[in-house]
């Protein structure tokens, strides 16, 4: 299976164990991923509040790109790129003259996009194109001492409309489905599917610690060891700005914070350094240890 793989920003910058975490597993998932080199930003919705046809336009590139490629399915790893891209191109799809108007911008770099392109998180093509059943006969490891928050923050469900809910509403139970499919024990608790307050950080640094405190310390009381998510945003802001936020709750807080292509990597066998693992903010040893993963 070839994807075009658009990798995001953050996964080459902030959270660079997520780029080496997923190129760890896609070999063996049997995913090709050719990389659309070039490619920008999507906007992460910041830049639409101001200018919804240039973030359109930028993610418009994008598409056109993946179809100079020769390929129409976007695989990406980050949740807020995929609400992003997704919202996108429901608009240009929509409003024929709107993806007219925007093709004129890309004629420039002598680009145009047809609208064949489809975009989908890379737990959508674990679940829906190499399939569960096929995945649970590549965990070597099963994670079955682990109990695991998933964290699906807030752009992979949200606006369900252009996200294909309503075709595919088991996309809102995909992250619960891979745990048990890696062994371990999915942990529901109430700021699943809340914002991680990454979005407010610079705005209101003191709610935004606080939303980090109220996620973790959640996870910890309803018996989680860690969380997973599928955004490296949110990862950002739970595993990175977690410190300051149990600094300013005035309690430790220690929750280790899991990319969804390590816990994967893990289930099939792959080491922690394959998979990035030391590179976190909030150290993973005691869990790997509770699950008997050796480095």
């Amino acid at each position: 299976m070839k994807y075009a793989f658009y990798p995001g920003c953050v996964s080459r910058g902030g959270t660079p164990e997520l780029y080496t975490s997923t190129m760890a597993i896609a070999g063996e998932l049997g995913l090709e991923l050719e990389e659309i080199h070039g490619a920008s930003c999507t906007g992460a919705g910041v830049l639409q509040e101001k200018g919804q046809k240039l973030g359109d336009t930028l993610n418009a590139r994008t598409f056109a790109m993946a179809e100079r490629m020769g390929l129409t399915t976007i695989l990406n790893i980050c949740s807020t790129c995929q609400g992003v891209m997704a919202q996108a191109n429901h608009r240009l799809l929509a409003d024929p003259d709107y993806l007219a108007d925007v093709n004129r911008e890309l004629r420039y770099e002598g680009l145009e996009y047809t609208g064949r392109v489809v975009i989908k998180h890379l737990a959508w093509v674990i679940v829906e194109e190499v399939g569960l059943d096929a995945f649970k006969n590549l965990v070597r490891n099963p994670l079955r001492e682990l109990k695991v928050a998933p964290f699906y923050g807030c752009y992979i469900l949200r606006p369900s409309w252009a996200l294909g809910l309503d075709e595919n509403p088991g996309r809102e139970q995909y992250l619960e489905q891979l745990i048990e499919a890696c062994g371990a024990e999915p942990v529901n608790f109430p700021g699943r599917t809340k914002c991680c307050g990454f979005p407010i950080m610079l705005i209101n640094e003191r709610n935004s610690m606080r939303m980090v405190a109220n996620h973790t310390t959640s996870a910890r009381e309803h018996g989680a060891d860690t969380m997973v998510t599928p955004c490296p945003l949110c990862h950002l802001n739970l595993d990175g700005q977690q410190p300051k936020a149990a600094a300013q709750r005035g309690e430790k807080i220690n929750m280790p914070i899991l990319h969804l292509p390590q816990m994967i990597g893990l289930a099939m066998g792959l080491s922690p350094k394959q998979l990035g693992m030391g590179q976190h903010i909030i150290s993973t040893k005691p869990l790997l240890e509770k699950a008997s993963v050796h480095a």
